[in-house]
């Protein structure tokens, strides 16, 4: 198709700001786990719009933050690797910031090696115009933004206008994809985190974060009464010993809800019944392990 527009486009921004939130409204789909917790992408995630005259790819990174662990630092590198790449950046912050933070400076000062840069300004149910008006002239004080969009992602209040500005600014070119896929994502590496997110959303802050969740086995049958099912065997490790209970519950009960929350997600994704079988095993300092980091490695 002649003057057919495609490319890349990243979303960067610190730890948080709703960036998975924002890719799922963008997409319709639900490709990527969002919780009210810090650090919860761990790889690039693509996703894929298309639109009658563009293809956009857009990639989800890790939240910018101070690493403590090998993993950490691999989260970092993918988040930096993708601020200059792309063909648009999306460049993500939250309404209700007072000032420029050092996480955002540094961004900012990596933006001004890329072209293209839209500022997102998330969460603006949450703040009265007069201090949107306020943050727009301090952050386009700082760097030539190509447009300043407000939205909100949860309720996907001016998500069609990002599409609509990304789509000027992307080069003419081929589909890099079909037409029927929204994301580069196994339904393998979907269900693991499916199954992560509600780990995030259930516990608290220290025993989700030391969280890593392998599928085993994924398999489709029919039952006895020909019905189509998917047996899923999934393992939930752990870095400590004192987790493993806390994953489990009295008498199983917290085991049994994650297990429950995750199969009906997994049963909308997949559109077929599920067998959830999941298992808590504990690997102390997985998180320095390098046969395991490679996968939350940037390709």
């Amino acid at each position: 198709m002649k003057n057919f527009r495609s490319g890349f486009v990243s979303i960067v921004g610190r730890t948080n700001v709703g960036k998975s939130t924002l890719i799922n409204a963008l997409i319709g789909e639900k490709i990527a786990i969002t919780t009210n917790k810090p650090q919860t992408t761990r790889t690039a995630i693509k996703a894929i719009v298309n639109r009658e005259n563009s293809q956009m790819i857009f990639i989800d990174t890790p939240g910018i933050h101070k690493p403590k662990t090998k993993l950490g630092t691999t989260m970092n590198n993918t988040a930096w690797g993708s601020v200059t790449d792309g063909d648009v950046i999306l460049f993500l912050i939250e309404a209700t910031s007072d000032k420029i933070g050092k996480g955002d400076s540094l961004i900012i000062e990596k933006l001004k090696q890329a072209k293209n840069v839209i500022l997102i300004i998330n969460k603006i149910d949450l703040v009265k115009k007069e201090k949107l008006l306020e943050l727009i002239s301090l952050y386009s004080k700082e760097l030539d933004f190509k447009a300043v969009i407000p939205i909100s992602a949860l309720k996907g209040e001016n998500v069609e206008n990002i599409l609509d500005e990304i789509e000027k600014h992307l080069p003419v070119g081929p589909a890099y994809y079909n037409i029927d896929e929204y994301t580069d994502q196994t339904e393998k590496m979907l269900a693991e985190e499916i199954i992560r997110e509600k780990i995030l959303k259930l516990l608290d802050q220290e025993v989700p974060h030391g969280v890593y969740v392998e599928i085993e086995k994924m398999q489709d049958r029919k039952t006895s009464k020909k019905e189509d099912i998917c047996d899923i065997e999934a393992t939930i490790y752990v870095l400590r010993k004192t987790h493993k209970p806390i994953i489990i519950g009295k008498d199983g009960a917290m085991l049994k809800r994650i297990g429950t929350y995750a199969r009906q997600d997994i049963e909308k994704m997949l559109q077929t019944k599920v067998n959830l079988k999941i298992w808590v095993k504990i690997k102390e300092d997985w998180q320095n392990m390098n046969s395991i980091i490679k996968k939350f490695e940037n390709e």
